[in-house]
């Protein structure tokens, strides 16, 4: 196989690697949550991974974006995909939504975006044809049956308050805003000079946020893998793959693999974890799929028409 071959190769898997690196995003929380308040977790994982890329710019010899115009666009997807994003879920959770509503509310996010392409897209291939609004719609319905147990059976911890549910909303528009200013707006360049200066904006605005939390954090065994999967995984593989799937691919398409992320962490789950999967989750699992490919696939002939 040439270098072309692996090059469309590693392209084609691109969605299935990114899905299963950011399903892991809830297994290390459940790791990291009871050991650090959300903020100051967050503040040393891009401190750690701004580390990492710098040493691997200066290796590669690669080049900083030229344009102050770049700079700024790309902070801005730094504050709203990194600090907005991971801000509210980590807030969310911590402050006692369960692990199911914040799935479901962040869940919303490709049928947001693909109400934002329907009514401002302007160009024909930024449009949502009626098969992936039926995908989106099929992909919802399973993400509610993948997160119904946890909704119907959650601790007596989870609960909702105005303060948790503007957590997770706010990380809800964040990401959508997020993805799509960057598809707008952020010119191709390269991932690690990209992803150091989002982190770097992402961390600037969550500093005072960190400094406010008064819980210590406890630097034991299991904080310390989770933050080195969040660095090294998460951060450096995830958010670098998120960023080149929304700079190759088209918004409700990237967007709609967000749906896969509760399916599989929730097989993730039963795994590390023996959490039970029952006959709906799989049912969910099965008809998310289903929704998401209905998005992703190439478009036909027949399915030129759009909303």
């Amino acid at each position: 196989m040439n270098s072309t071959d692996s090059t469309a190769s590693w392209v084609k898997h691109m969605p299935a690697v990114f899905v299963l690196i950011w399903s892991t995003g809830f297994i290390v929380a459940r790791f990291g949550m009871p050991n650090s308040p959300p903020f100051s977790f967050l503040w040393f994982r891009y401190l750690f991974s701004i580390a990492c890329f710098l040493a691997w710019i200066q290796w590669a010899r690669v080049k900083w974006p030229q344009d102050k115009r770049e700079w700024l666009h790309l902070s801005v997807t730094g504050v709203l995909m990194h600090a907005g994003y991971l801000g509210g879920v980590w807030a969310a959770v911590k402050a006692g939504m369960g692990s199911g509503l914040s799935a479901l509310i962040v869940g919303l996010q490709p049928v947001l975006t693909a109400i934002w392409l329907s009514t401002h897209g302007g160009a024909a291939h930024s449009a949502v044809s009626r098969r992936q609004w039926m995908g989106l719609l099929l992909g919802f319905c399973g993400l509610l049956l993948v997160v119904w147990r946890k909704l119907t059976q959650g601790s007596a911890l989870d609960h909702v308050t105005a303060v948790n549910l503007s957590f997770a909303v706010m990380a809800l528009f964040a990401i959508t805003l997020g993805t799509l200013y960057q598809k707008s707006f952020v010119k191709p360049c390269d991932v690690r000079t990209a992803n150091t200066v989002q982190l770097m904006a992402a961390m600037l605005v969550t500093t005072p946020l960190a400094l406010l939390e008064t819980e210590p954090m406890q630097w034991n065994q299991e904080l310390m893998g989770a933050m080195a999967w969040s660095v090294l995984g998460l951060t450096l593989g995830g958010s670098s793959l998120l960023y080149l799937l929304i700079q190759k691919g088209a918004a409700a398409s990237v967007s709609s693999l967000m749906y896969l992320v509760p399916p599989c962490t929730a097989m993730m789950a039963w795994v590390l974890f023996d959490e039970p999967i029952t006959a709906v989750t799989l049912m969910g699992i099965a008809l998310t799929a289903w929704g998401v490919s209905w998005v992703v696939r190439p478009a036909k002939i027949s399915d030129g028409e759009k909303t």
